[in-house]
């Protein structure tokens, strides 16, 4: 078996462990409640944060240049390499 067989296998036990764990508290424990309150909390928690974080790299990242500067920025490079250095 490879590493990474080993490491797949390791992640499909421990998901199928949380899995019925999961169940457990929800269904068989006086614990519901709470379990599936934090289990909200955590979904939504979590989309938030990634919806945080799309805009944070919106708000801090510089536009990029105009296309026209851009072209002209390649055109000037390839009339430099074109003139003959003396």
């Amino acid at each position: 078996m490879s590493k990474d067989q080993a490491i797949g296998a390791l992640i499909l036990a421990v998901s199928v462990i949380g899995i019925v764990a999961y169940a457990w508290l929800v269904f068989f424990t006086d614990l519901w409640a709470v379990v599936l309150r934090l289990t909200g909390f955590v979904a939504v928690g979590g989309i938030l944060a990634i919806l945080a974080w799309i805009g944070y790299t919106l708000a801090t990242t510089p536009p990029p240049k105009p296309i026209e500067a851009i072209e002209s920025e390649l055109s000037e490079a390839s009339k430099a390499e074109e003139s003959p250095v003396k």
